[in-house]
């Protein structure tokens, strides 16, 4: 302690104990203790790769999002998607509604908060419906013709669940290293949120496709596909920052096409 600390006067403070300074302490020896501690006290860890000022949880990807973490295992780390299913019902009716309606500019509703519960629970209910009311419609095709040899097709529930499934996880995921690869930079949570809720319009299809008439079913399928690769094409169109990726994007708008005829042909057949 400095002797000019010792000298200030603490007899008016309750309970002040004197300093005692010892007597062989040299009077150039503080300073530079002091600056020796006060270098120490200066030395930081450097901080970690990629950081940029912000407080880091431990553990945490930087950013906070998935896309932003240095690996590949990110990816792959169930924990890292968690946030994806924190989200109100309004505003899962609010993107179903904007699915429907593509001019609604579903891009910058997610670009914020994209979530994955309204997508897995679409991309569900949309087995369940194919298979319920495929095997129901080919009931009704059959009883229109006088045909009693109708039976329950369980199997549906299997190709149901294999395409739907397969399409939402793997056709978005195969977008998305494409776009990066012909230098843009999308989103995967963004373009897995936005491919399941383009999932929605075949929904109230296939209970439309119910009707025994074939030539209504070809119009509502047609149309419910026309509508779903309208709203994929549109949506990637913004999400490509303006780089020319009319290729990718007709490619993915025709391939939406394509599940919708796959619906038709073969659980509405």
């Amino acid at each position: 302690m400095d002797e000019g600390y010792a000298n200030l006067p603490s007899s008016h403070l309750l309970g002040s104990v004197p300093a005692v300074i010892p007597e062989d302490r040299k009077p150039g020896g503080a300073p530079a203790q002091d600056a020796a501690a006060t270098s120490r006290l200066q030395e930081f860890p450097p901080p970690a790769p990629g950081a940029n000022g912000g407080y880091q949880p431990p553990g945490g990807p930087a950013g906070g999002d998935v896309e932003n973490q240095a690996n590949w295992k990110g990816y792959f780390d169930i924990a890292s998607y968690t946030p994806y299913f924190n989200v109100d019902t309004d505003v899962v009716v609010d993107r179903l509604i904007s699915s429907v309606y593509p001019m609604d500019g579903f891009v910058r509703k997610i670009d914020v908060n994209p979530d994955m519960y309204g997508p897995l629970w679409i991309t569900t209910t949309l087995i369940f419906m194919l298979a319920t009311f495929g095997n129901f419609a080919t009931y009704l095709m059959q009883k229109k013709t006088d045909l009693n040899i109708w039976n329950f097709d369980v199997g549906y529930f299997n190709w149901a669940a294999t395409v739907m499934y397969g399409y939402a996880i793997l056709v978005p995921a195969a977008f998305f290293f494409l776009f990066q690869y012909f230098g843009s930079r999308p989103s995967l949570v963004r373009f897995w949120c936005m491919w399941g809720y383009s999932l929605f319009i075949f929904i109230p299809a296939s209970i439309l496709l119910l009707v025994p008439v074939e030539f209504l079913r070809w119009v509502i399928i047609a149309l419910a596909g026309g509508a779903s690769s309208w709203f994929i094409a549109i949506n990637l169109k913004e999400c490509t920052e303006g780089a020319d990726l009319m290729v990718l994007i007709a490619s993915a708008a025709a391939l939406q096409f394509a599940l919708s005829l796959f619906i038709k042909v073969f659980f509405f057949a």
